[in-house]
C-alpha cells in the first residue's frame, strides 16, 4: 500500500507489460542471456512498440494533466533487465514522453521485492510468478493478459476501471462457502451476513486510492469511473452494497450477473482494464477489454 502520499495512486509496472518485448524475450529464451544482452544494446535507440498495458498507463498519467501542480498518479518501472539492457526501455519511455522517472532494474531477479519500498498500490506484470509473489506480500497485483487487439473502450474522456468482487476487492470468504457448499448455501450465508461487511481483498487499497481521487470532483465531472462486475445476484447483492458503504467507497456502477459471462457487460461499461481472480471470467473479458488476472483466493488454489 502506498504510504508515501496517501492521496496519490502509485502503479508499478513491468517492462514487458508496458512495452512489446516479445522478440527480445524470444532471443533470451532461445539463445540465452548474452545474446539478449547484445541484442538490447544493438537496438537501444530503436523505440519499442507499446505493450498490453501501455494505453492504460498513458490514460492514468493523463490524470496529472488536469492540474499540473497536483500529482495524482505515479507510475514506476520494475524490470528484470540490467541497467545496461534496460537503457532501451528508458529511451522508449522518453521517446513516448511518458513522465516515468523511478525504476528498479534487477538483472534477472524478481523485481516484486521493490513494490513495497516504492509504496505501490498495485503491480501490473506479464510474469505470473512475480504477480503471485506480490499478492502473497499483501499488495494488489495482476497478470496482464493478451487479448483482442481490436477491442476499444467507449469512454475516451474518462479512465474506466472495473473489478470483480470476491477475492479481488473483497476477501474470498464468501467464495469459499460457494466452492464448498454450492450456490443455495452461498445465498443463505450471504443473506444471513448481509449487514456484516466483507473483509477486504487485495484490491481494496487500489479502489480506495481511486475513490480519493474521485472525491476531489463532483460525481458527474470525475475523470475516473469505477465498477464492480460480479457473478453474484440477488439476494447476495446486499452484502456487497453494504460493505462498500461501510468502507465509505463510491462505486459508479455495479453489475450483478448471476453467472452470465462478463465480456459483453465490460465492453458496455467501456472498461480500460478489468481485474478478476477466475481464469474463465478473464477469458471472456479479454475478448472485449484489457484484462488482468489476479491469482488469489480459493479459485486459484
Amino acid at each position: 500500500m502506498n504510504t508515501t502520499d496517501n492521496q496519490k495512486l502509485v502503479v508499478a509496472i513491468s517492462s514487458r507489460a508496458l512495452f512489446d518485448l516479445q522478440e527480445s524475450h524470444r532471443i533470451f529464451t532461445e539463445r540465452g542471456v548474452e545474446a539478449y544482452y547484445q541484442y538490447q544494446i544493438d537496438h537501444e535507440n530503436e523505440k519499442l512498440l507499446p505493450g498490453v498495458a501501455f494505453p492504460r498507463v498513458e490514460k492514468l498519467l493523463k490524470l496529472n494533466d488536469i492540474e499540473p501542480a497536483r500529482e495524482r498518479v505515479e507510475v514506476i518501472l520494475l524490470s528484470r533487465n540490467s541497467a545496461d539492457t534496460g537503457l532501451r526501455v528508458f529511451n522508449s519511455i522518453q521517446d513516448y514522453g511518458l513522465p516515468i522517472t523511478r525504476a528498479a532494474f534487477t538483472s534477472g531477479n524478481s523485481p516484486f521485492r521493490y513494490v513495497e519500498p516504492f509504496g505501490a498500490d498495485v503491480f501490473l506484470s506479464s510474469d505470473p510468478q512475480d504477480v503471485s509473489s506480490t499478492l502473497a506480500a499483501g499488495v494488489a497485483a495482476a497478470t496482464m493478459l493478451p487479448g483482442n487487439e481490436r477491442s476499444s473502450t467507449i469512454n475516451q474522456d474518462k479512465l474506466c476501471i472495473a473489478f470483480d468482487g470476491d477475492a479481488v476487492v473483497f476477501s474470498d470468504e464468501a467464495e469459499k462457502v460457494y466452492k464448498q457448499k454450492g450456490l443455495i448455501e452461498f445465498a443463505k450465508h450471504e443473506v444471513a451476513a448481509a449487514k456484516k461487511p466483507l473483509p477486504g481483498g487485495p484490491f481494496r487499497n487500489m479502489l480506495a486510492a481511486l475513490h480519493r481521487i474521485q472525491a476531489e470532483f463532483p460525481a458527474a465531472e470525475s475523470p475516473i469511473r469505477t465498477a464492480i462486475v460480479t457473478a453474484r445476484a440477488a439476494p447476495a447483492h446486499e452484502r456487497v452494497i453494504r460493505t462498500l458503504r461501510a468502507w465509505n467507497i463510491r462505486i459508479d456502477e455495479a453489475v450483478f450477473l448471476g453467472g452470465l459471462e462478463k465480456g459483453e457487460f465490460l465492453k458496455t461499461f467501456g472498461a480500460d482494464i478489468f481485474f478478476d481472480d477466475q481464469e474463465g471470467h478473464c477469458d471472456s473479458a479479454r475478448q472485449h477489454v484489457p484484462t488482468g488476472h489476479v491469482p488469489h483466493g480459493v479459485a486459484n488454489n
